[in-house]
């Protein structure tokens, strides 16, 4: 049986795979850029699908790629960082925001749902701790998040007690979408003191609780929102 990791090349995503990996397991990676794909795909000897996940019917194509390959698990490792004051948004900053984080994750759910609930699979969904801190300029991509929490709470009650459901919330952490913030070295600092762990993340930090949620060691875990955060969301 596979892990089904979408956003596979990212920093949470790539880190999660190789830590499945390390444990054992096996993984099926889907991203947008090939390259990057199919290099880690090789270093890993895994299978993989390049897709953007805002195309029509981006499943069928990961799905005809797996066959007949049971998952017991799949991890939507996608997001954007979309920040705006809300006099400079518009309805499709909102409703691209909307397919890339809700959206396009329910359409993988569905099609993945019956093999997961085969297995007793797991599902792991990304938030932000946005969406319990309320930060300036983040209207668009907490609205988003806040939905995946929303429909993380939803599918935990409703896929019980054959998959279990739960999110992560991390706070801004090294990766190519936080890049365009952390890339000053002043800034960078700056976020990093706000944090009670004084620094900011990693994607392994996320990747480790992902690959827990994932596991047989999480058992009895569902429907939580688990934020990996430095402790941003309850200690500041």
């Amino acid at each position: 049986m596979k892990k089904l990791i979408l956003g596979a090349t990212g920093s949470i995503g790539s880190s999660l795979a190789k830590k499945v990996i390390a444990d054992g397991g096996e993984v099926h990676l889907v991203g947008r850029d090939e390259s990057s794909l199919s290099e880690l795909a090789s270093e890993l000897n895994s299978t993989f699908t390049t897709c953007d996940v805002l195309e029509e019917n981006f499943s069928d194509k990961i799905f005809n790629d797996l066959g007949e390959t049971p998952i017991n698990g799949l991890a939507y490792c996608v997001g954007s960082i979309d920040l705006k004051p809300i006099k400079m948004t518009k309805k499709s900053d909102y409703m691209q925001s909307f397919n890339l984080n809700l959206i396009s994750a329910t359409e993988i759910i569905r099609r993945a749902l019956n093999s997961l609930k085969q297995n007793k699979g797991s599902i792991v969904l990304f938030s932000t701790v946005a969406v319990r801190r309320g930060f300036t300029n983040h209207s668009i991509v907490s609205s988003a998040k806040g939905a995946i929490e929303g429909l993380t709470l939803s599918l935990a009650a409703e896929l019980a007690p054959n998959i279990r459901v739960n999110c992560i919330a991390p706070s801004i952490s090294k990766s190519k979408i936080a890049n365009f913030i952390l890339k000053n070295e002043k800034m960078a600092e700056s976020i990093a003191k706000m944090h009670p762990l004084k620094r900011v993340g990693e994607g392994s930090d996320s990747a480790s609780v992902a690959n827990f949620l994932l596991s047989d060691n999480s058992s009895w875990i569902t429907g939580q929102i688990l934020g990996v955060d430095g402790g941003r969301s309850s200690l500041t």
